[in-house]
């Protein structure tokens, strides 16, 4: 007996139900993000001493570790590297502040001639813009400076409290940091015992993998732009730039900030060149900036970090510019080491769902049978 065919209106209707329900759901995902967005923006005071404090644990953890394996006590080993690495920072500071101090004033006079520089190139041709003009924009800028002090002053009061709030930052994270690094391989066992199963097992198995995760990346990452700071700073000292002490360390540290740290870090060189040596040289330092990029590029980053992250280069853009969009540099700073560990767990939970459907090994055979049918290339 023939089958009779729905109307078109059931299927169509049956279509619209689907469609309601896919929209019920992510309207629900959608405002759960949003309502944990909110909570972050909340309690981000006490996130953010959490999340500096285990990026530096990434860091500390190995000479903790070698430590205790030698029988030092835990809270003797945590406090012996934590103080090491509070001299080291010390130093660092304490070998760039003088040169910044010495060079603050010629900079700021090969500034002021630079200034007066561009006036005359704007006074000639091919612009020949007149001397009344430009002291009416300059009028023009004063008046509207005069007319911002008030703001101005209320901004450097925030600065203030800005300043206040990144020391206590700073102090909270160091205090976590220690007992991070004193308790820290307690938690995983605790977890799991705490949370039970099924859960437990999973959560631990998350948690290991984005530790390993974040620990590979952040050495790997001082490693990089270790070699990227001197190669740029010994470029800068041969040239006689100014500051190149300073510069060495703004590149390494800009090196944490994927693509836009470099190029920031970068343009600040040549920015300086430009005003201290002249164009001829800051065309050179370009050139040894990209030149080093392409070597991190090229070869550094692939060779040691392999496919460890596992981000696509856009992933990684974007990532960066929603951080310093919302948190500002220190989101900037945080958003790559976010976005790996949420691609940890993320490629966990599909590995749980290609388990669970029976298709574990299917991604790796079908890779092994592309590789044997395609032709070698060595």
């Amino acid at each position: 007996m023939q089958e009779k065919l729905s109307p078109r209106g059931s299927v169509y209707g049956a279509h619209l139900r689907s469609s309601a329900v896919v929209a019920i759901e992510f309207v629900a995902v959608a405002a759960a993000l949003w309502v944990l967005a909110w909570v972050v923006g909340k309690t981000w005071v006490i996130l953010l001493p959490v999340a500096l404090a285990l990026i530096v644990c990434t860091v500390l953890w190995p000479p903790v570790r070698w430590l205790r394996d030698k029988g030092v006590p835990p809270a003797a080993a945590v406090l012996l590297v934590l103080l090491v690495a509070v001299a080291v920072i010390a130093g660092v500071v304490a070998a760039v502040a003088p040169a910044i101090v010495e060079q603050s004033a010629e900079l700021a006079e090969q500034a002021t001639a630079g200034v007066v520089k561009v006036r005359d190139w704007l006074g000639g041709p091919p612009l020949n813009i007149s001397e009344e003009q430009l002291n009416s924009a300059v009028a023009a800028i004063t008046d509207r400076l005069n007319s911002s002090s008030a703001q101005i002053a209320s901004g450097v009061f925030t600065g203030v409290g800005a300043a206040t709030s990144a020391l206590v930052t700073v102090f909270t994270a160091v205090v976590v940091t220690f007992f991070f690094l004193k308790d820290g391989p307690r938690f995983i066992p605790w977890l799991r015992r705490t949370v039970g199963r099924p859960a437990g097992p999973h959560l631990a198995e998350v948690f290991a993998r984005v530790w390993a995760t974040l620990g590979g990346f952040i050495r790997t990452q001082a490693l990089v732009s270790l070699v990227d700071a001197v190669l740029i700073g010994i470029g800068l000292v041969i040239l006689g730039v100014p500051l190149a002490y300073a510069l060495a360390v703004i590149t390494f540290i800009g090196g944490f900030i994927p693509i836009v740290g470099a190029f920031v870090a970068g343009g600040l060189a040549v920015l300086i060149a430009l005003v201290a040596n002249g164009p001829v040289t800051a065309l050179i330092v370009l050139g040894i900036i990209l030149a080093v990029q392409q070597l991190e590029g090229n070869v550094l980053q692939p060779w040691l970090q392999s496919k460890s992250m596992k981000l696509h280069a856009v992933i990684v853009l974007l990532a960066v510019t929603l951080g310093a969009s919302t948190f500002g540099v220190i989101g900037a700073f945080l958003a790559v080491p976010v976005a790996a560990a949420v691609a940890v767990m993320v490629r966990y939970y599909l590995e749980q769902v290609a388990e669970q459907a029976g298709e574990k090994d299917a991604p790796e055979e079908s890779e092994a049978g592309a590789d044997e049918d395609e032709p070698s290339t060595a």
